[in-house]
């Protein structure tokens, strides 16, 4: 197939240029001439440019080794590794590691488990538990006694919560010492009273949490007294209305308003402000192989103290040496066995051996502590009786 063209390019003159189709689509340029100019010789390797209306090219052209062999790469394949790159999925993003699960503290696990427990149990009517309670004391049936307590456990577990600002540890520590106050006011209530048993029940409730609150408040138990109980409940409340009223809340006012001296005031309040208690025997730090206990001063007498008693006893020594020369053998007797000895002897050994009473030997001994005492004090004007004794 031959077809014929003019055209002019780059502002050369038109020339005739016959293109030679093959039938598998590639073209040679049989012969371009222009008017004076030598016949251009045929390139078998120029592709040929599609237009419409022309024989259109197969897609694995007849050129295509040729062209792979000068070095210059088709622009079919160049596009369709674009489209490849563009297509291509993106590099993976390195993803962060998932937290760690929060996981519940065991006594919120507990305290859930236990809240999820008293829904099984049925909450019963004033007049339910009217009839229940009478039964109960004049049967003691423990049957009618566990329904009575489940059915107020819920009351056990409101009251607890009430109280969990001022003890901020486990909160069941609180709902088992409630339940063990639910059941005493079970054994304790009086129907004949005419009062609800949940309403009775709650004083018993708050009593027991109040105590257990008492005794573990600190390490070193509190409220041992009736006026430190007293303190424990009502000193911070005391201390609040006195503010409100715009007066100082001085350890002497608050003694007088709650009827306790005023070291009792100023030891509980220094024991509910101060932080926790460490034991002495606690290491001043984790490092540390030194107890707390060495701060503390030493109670032990000094060695000047020691020095001074030593010459004490020495003179105190030679004194009565001397004052045993004074004495008869019956008083000399009395001194050694019953004063100065470490295991004295019996009142009724010494009469015995002298054969007078117990009451006499008695009087016999008074009066030579009365003898005793008078010598050391002249021999010695600066002896008191304390020393006398040593």
């Amino acid at each position: 197939m031959t077809v014929t063209k003019s055209e002019k390019l780059n502002g050369v003159e038109p020339c005739d240029s016959t293109v030679e189709l093959s039938a598998d689509g590639s073209s040679d340029i049989a012969q371009a001439r222009r008017p004076g100019s030598a016949p251009v010789p045929k390139m078998s390797t120029l592709p040929a440019k599609r237009r419409a209306g022309d024989v259109p090219v197969p897609k694995k052209a007849a050129a295509a080794p040729a062209l792979r062999k000068s070095g210059e790469v088709p622009a079919r394949r160049a596009a369709s590794k674009a489209l490849e790159l563009r297509a291509a999925p993106p590099p993976p993003v390195p993803r962060r590691p998932a937290p760690p699960p929060v996981v519940a503290p065991a006594s919120t696990d507990a305290l859930r488990a236990y809240l999820a427990e008293l829904r099984q149990f049925k909450v019963l009517s004033r007049e339910e538990q009217e009839k229940l309670v009478s039964r109960y004391k004049e049967s003691g049936d423990p049957e009618l006694a566990k329904q009575l307590v489940t059915a107020n456990l819920r009351l056990v577990v409101k009251i607890a919560m009430e109280f969990q600002s001022h003890w901020l540890n486990n909160l069941l520590d609180l709902i088992q010492e409630g339940n063990v106050g639910l059941m005493q006011a079970l054994k304790k209530f009086d129907p004949g009273k005419g009062v609800k048993f949940s309403y009775y029940a709650s004083y018993w409730i708050k009593a027991y949490i109040l105590k257990y609150i008492m005794d573990n408040w600190r390490m070193v138990k509190i409220g041992t007294t009736q006026a430190q109980r007293k303190l424990f409940y009502n000193l911070r409340k005391e201390r609040d209305k006195i503010l409100a009223e715009g007066l100082e809340p001085a350890p002497r006012l608050l003694a007088e308003r709650l009827g306790v001296s005023e070291a009792d005031v100023a030891e509980m309040d220094m024991r509910l402000s101060a932080g926790r208690e460490v034991s002495l025997d606690a290491p001043v730090n984790p490092d540390s192989e030194q107890s707390q206990i060495s701060f503390l001063p030493s109670e032990a007498p000094g060695a000047e103290s020691l020095l001074e008693a030593g010459q004490l006893k020495e003179l105190l020594r030679d004194k009565l040496d001397r004052f045993r020369e004074t004495l008869s053998s019956r008083e000399k007797n009395i001194l050694e066995k019953r004063l100065l000895a470490e295991s004295p002897v019996t009142l009724q050994e010494i009469g015995e051996e002298y054969g007078i009473s117990r009451e006499r030997v008695r009087q016999l001994e008074e009066r030579l502590k009365k003898t005793m005492l008078g010598f050391l004090r002249k021999e010695m004007p600066d002896l008191s009786a304390d020393d006398a004794i040593m």
